[in-house]
């Protein structure tokens, strides 16, 4: 069997040095910008319950909507293979982190929970096995250590 691999590249660069650097805990803000060839520069920052920035992406948010999107672009492509025709798709997902004492901490779960709505017509009774197929086929799901669990919520368009 011949693997395939793929890399990507990213550069994370520091904002928030506030003319004093890193020189204590308080002493500078958390702003980085995320940022690859020929993309536009994500604007992030630490959780706000750790200093950080409320009007930028956190890495907990970047994590769970990575989830989030690996399992919908699945998804979709597995449901257009069995001609389950998708018309719209949203998720609101929600990842649980645990805090350590030390101050670490972990992901303990993440939920997804995806609106679909499939064609008029759709035998809906075909579509929740699709969840499981793109879960097994994620390669974020595949690379996190915690549960993913799945709440999601499947109807036909309006005729």
């Amino acid at each position: 069997m011949i693997l395939t691999a793929h890399a990507y590249t990213v550069t994370i660069t520091w904002t928030g040095n506030t003319g004093a650097g890193a020189a204590s805990y308080r002493s500078y803000e958390r702003r980085h910008d995320i940022s690859t060839l020929g993309k536009p520069t994500i604007p992030a920052s630490s959780d706000p319950a750790f200093r950080g920035d409320p009007a930028r992406y956190n890495p907990e948010e970047l994590l769970v909507a990575a989830l989030s999107s690996c399992h919908m672009l699945w998804f979709l492509h597995i449901a257009s293979v069995a001609g389950l025709t998708v018309v719209s798709y949203q998720d609101i997902a929600e990842g649980v982190m645990t805090e350590q004492p030390d101050g670490g901490g972990a992901f303990t779960e993440v939920v997804l929970c995806p609106e679909i709505v499939f064609a008029s017509g759709t035998d809906l009774a075909q579509t929740h096995p699709v969840h499981a197929q793109a879960h097994a086929k994620c390669f974020i799901a595949n690379s996190v250590n915690f549960p993913i669990r799945f709440e999601p919520m499947h109807r036909q368009e309006a005729v």
